[in-house]
C-alpha cells in the first residue's frame, strides 16, 4: 500500500495585487522526511510557508494533509491540521517561564495545572533530545533555548508536520548540531520537517530532499544525496554561478582603526561592551563572530559616533594615504562631526530601515543622503546619485519597479542590496557591515562577498559581522570573537576551526588571543 503523504500542494497561486507571489504551485512533503525549501529573495519561499500555517490564504489551488483536502484560514486550524511553523523571530513573553509560554493561549477546562504541563514539557523533551529548564524564564535563556522553547510550543500542542524558518540563523556551531540531532529524532519518530535556509552545508547535512522555488514557480526536486551545493544553487538562479569566495592575501596592511579600551553602558545601566581593544587593518577583512546581543551592534554604531562611550577609550582612525599624518579621535564625536573632520567612514547596520535607509524615499532619494567622493567634493545635483542608483540597481540585481519606488515597499533582501551598495560606494577607508548578507540568496550574497574583497584590495579595512561561520572561515583574514561583550580571542582565520570559534563565542577564555 502506497504511503500517503504529511502535505500536498496541488496547484497554490498567490497575489498581492499585480504580483504573483507564488504561481501554481504543487510539491509534496513526505512522512518521516526532513525537506529544505530553498529559493532566491523573493521565490515565494516564506509565502509558501505562510499559508501551511494560515497566515495567508491561498487564491487558488488545495492543499491536502495526510491525504484529505483542508481548509487552513488562520494559525489555528494550521494547529488542528497538525501543522506548526517556528519563525525566525520568537513570539514569548520574557517575564514568563519556559512552561508558561507553551501553554500560553490553550484552551483548557478548569484550571490550568502548571506543574502537568511541565511534566508533559520533560517528556518531550526527552523524548527528542531537548535540553531546557521548564521553570526558567525567557529573560534569562540563551537564544538557542528560546528557539526550544518555540519548538516545544508546537510540539506541545500536536504538532507532526514542522516547518522551520531559518532556525540556525543565530546559532553556534554546537547549538546548530544539536538542533539538527533533534530534528534528525524528530523525523526518526515519524515527524515531517520543513526547514528554509540560505546555508546549503546545512541543507546537504540535515536534509534528505530539496525543493527549489524561483521567482515564484516550483522548479523541482531533488534527493540530497545525489546533488552538490553547485548544482543547487544552478537551480535557484537559472544559470551556472560561480560559489568560491575569493580570499588574497592581505597586501602591506596599515592600520586604519584603532579601538582600546571600549566599554559600553546602555541606558538601563548595563554593560554591552566591556573593555574591547583591536586594531582594524586596511588590505585585511576582519570578522566578528559571537551569539546574538554579545556586543557587536553596540561595538559598530560606537565607532560610527552613535553611542555614549565610558570615559577612557581610544578609537583612532587614518585614512587611505594619511598613513603618516595625525590619527583622528572619533570618541565624543557625533555622526555629522565625524563626517565633517573628513573620515570616510560607511556603516551597514543591523537596522536597515530605521537606521540606514529612509523607507518614503526610492534609490535615488537614499543616494543622495550620501556625498560620494569623485574628487569633486559634495554634490548637490540629482544625476549623479541616480547614476549610482541605476548601477547599484543593474549590479546588485534590485528587483524594483524604478529607482524613485519608495524602498520601504521593497522586499527586506531588496532593502539590504541598496543599503550595501550605497556604503560601498562611498569609497570609505573604513567599511562595518552588520549581517550585510542577512536574508540574501546565495547568489546575491556572494555578489557581496566579492564586492567586500574588492574594497579590501584597494587598501580599506572591512569589519564583517556575520552569523554563518563557514562564511566569516572563508571570507576574512582575522577574526575576533565576542561573548558577553568581551574579546574572547582573535584567530587567523585560516588556520582556525569552526569548533574553537564556537567555543569562544560561549565560554570566555581568560588567556585573549592577541594580535601578532
Amino acid at each position: 500500500m502506497e504511503q500517503v503523504n504529511a502535505i500536498e500542494l496541488i496547484g497554490i497561486t498567490k497575489r498581492f495585487g499585480p504580483v504573483v507571489a507564488n504561481d501554481n504551485v504543487s510539491m509534496v512533503l513526505k512522512r518521516g522526511e526532513i525537506l529544505s525549501l530553498l529559493g532566491e529573495n523573493g521565490s515565494g519561499k516564506t509565502t509558501l510557508m505562510n499559508m501551511l500555517s494560515g497566515i495567508y490564504f491561498p487564491d487558488e489551488g488545495e492543499i491536502h494533509v495526510k491525504g484529505q483536502p483542508v481548509t487552513i484560514a488562520s494559525p489555528k486550524d494550521a494547529f488542528a491540521c497538525g501543522i506548526g511553523m517556528i519563525h525566525q523571530h520568537f513570539k514569548l513573553v520574557d517575564v514568563f517561564t519556559a512552561t508558561e509560554n507553551v501553554v500560553l493561549g490553550l484552551e483548557e477546562e478548569g484550571r490550568l495545572d502548571l506543574k502537568a504541563a511541565a511534566g508533559k514539557i520533560r517528556e518531550i523533551c526527552d523524548k527528542y533530545g531537548f535540553v531546557i529548564d521548564p521553570e526558567k524564564k525567557v529573560y534569562d535563556m540563551s537564544v538557542s533555548e528560546k528557539q526550544t522553547v518555540e519548538i516545544i510550543k508546537v510540539l506541545y500542542r500536536g504538532a507532526d508536520i514542522l516547518i522551520l524558518d531559518e532556525p540556525t540563523a543565530v546559532l553556534t556551531p554546537q547549538e546548530t548540531d544539536r538542533l539538527f540531532d533533534v530534528m534528525r529524532n524528530m523525523k526518526a519518530d515519524g515527524k515531517a520537517l520543513i526547514i528554509i535556509t540560505h546555508k546549503l552545508h546545512e541543507v546537504m547535512d540535515v536534509s534528505d530532499r530539496v525543493a527549489v522555488l524561483r521567482k515564484g514557480r516550483y522548479i523541482g526536486d531533488v534527493a540530497t544525496k545525489d546533488t552538490t551545493p553547485q548544482k543547487l544553487t544552478d537551480m535557484m538562479v537559472g544559470r551556472t554561478t560561480t560559489l568560491n569566495i575569493n580570499r588574497p592575501e592581505p597586501k602591506d596592511p596599515t592600520p586604519r582603526l584603532e579601538v582600546k579600551n571600549l566599554t559600553i553602558h546602555d541606558a538601563m545601566g548595563v554593560k554591552r561592551v566591556d573593555n574591547v581593544t583591536f586594531t582594524a587593518m586596511g588590505g585585511e577583512i576582519l570578522g566578528i563572530a559571537g551569539v546574538a546581543g554579545s556586543g557587536q551592534k553596540e561595538l559598530l554604531e560606537a565607532v560610527a559616533g552613535l553611542q555614549i562611550i565610558d570615559a577612557g577609550a581610544s578609537i583612532e582612525y587614518r585614512a587611505i594615504g594619511d598613513e603618516e599624518k595625525e590619527a583622528v579621535q572619533l570618541v565624543g564625536k557625533t555622526p555629522r562631526q565625524i563626517k565633517e573632520a573628513g573620515v570616510a567612514l560607511a556603516f551597514v547596520p543591523e537596522d536597515r530601515l530605521g537606521m540606514g535607509l529612509v523607507g518614503s524615499l526610492g534609490m535615488t532619494g537614499n543616494m543622495l543622503l550620501r556625498s560620494y567622493r569623485r574628487g569633486h567634493g559634495l554634490f548637490t545635483d540629482r544625476k549623479q546619485p541616480e547614476e549610482l542608483a541605476e548601477h547599484i540597481k543593474e549590479e546588485l540585481e534590485v528587483v524594483t519597479p524604478n529607482t524613485s519606488y519608495p524602498v520601504r515597499r521593497l522586499s527586506g533582501g531588496n532593502v539590504q542590496k541598496v543599503l550595501v551598495g550605497r556604503e560601498i560606494a562611498q569609497d570609505p577607508s573604513v567599511l562595518m557591515t552588520a549581517y550585510a548578507v542577512r536574508g540574501l540568496d546565495i547568489n546575491t550574497s556572494y555578489t557581496i562577498y566579492n564586492l567586500l574583497t574588492e574594497e579590501k584590495m584597494k587598501g580599506v579595512a572591512v569589519i564583517y559581522v556575520g552569523e554563518d561561520l563557514d562564511v566569516l572561515l572563508e571570507l576574512s583574514d582575522r577574526i575576533m570573537v565576542l561573548c558577553g561583550g568581551q574579546v574572547s580571542g582573535i584567530v587567523d582565520a585560516r588556520t582556525t576551526t569552526k569548533e574553537e570559534i564556537g567555543l569562544l563565542m560561549t565560554k570566555f577564555n581568560k588567556e585573549v588571543a592577541q594580535d601578532e
